[in-house]
């Protein structure tokens, strides 16, 4: 892969990759990070690459064993990560906002694997069914039926709560 090439990869695909590894980290300077290193892992190994799926589908791959590994690595030592700042939001709404954030994320995380991580893909993620179920090594069907039922078992959690 040329060095415009590699430009390009990384113009065209970097939103997609952040996107997906925020909905995993849920911490942007870590997400941050992990992509970047991602991109930096994807073109140092580039030859490992056999097109058997999407470049982007690839690229997830890669920066979900990355966010594994940190992770671990995290458990190991006992982080804590940081809380995100304040974004300039009145009180009234900055309270409202975290009480639905919070009540979306307690159904999400009450979800269990695959449907989590097949309706992170999908909407925070933005990947494509077939991109998802590569990820998976099912099928682009497996990937619309799974979030499928994410969705009913997530708002089912939500209309309880």
């Amino acid at each position: 892969m040329t060095q415009d090439q590699c430009a390009r990869l990384y113009e065209t695909c970097y939103m997609r990759v952040f996107s997906y590894v925020m909905t995993l980290a849920g911490d942007r300077s870590l997400a941050e990070e992990l992509t970047q290193e991602t991109f930096y892992r994807a073109f140092a190994r580039q030859r490992e690459f056999r097109g058997e799926s999407d470049e982007v589908t690839w690229l997830c791959a890669i920066a979900k064993n990355l966010y594994v590994d940190e992770q671990r690595r995290v458990s190991r030592h006992g982080e804590i990560p940081e809380e995100l700042p304040d974004r300039g939001k009145g009180v009234a709404k900055t309270v409202e906002d975290r009480d639905s954030s919070f009540r979306i994320h307690v159904a999400l995380h009450a979800l269990e694997d695959p449907y989590k991580e097949v309706f992170e893909l999908r909407v925070f993620g933005e990947l494509s069914f077939r991109e998802i179920g590569t990820i998976f090594q099912k099928t682009e069907n497996w990937a619309r039926v799974t979030y499928h039922r994410a969705r009913i078992k997530l708002q089912e959690r939500m209309d309880r709560t």
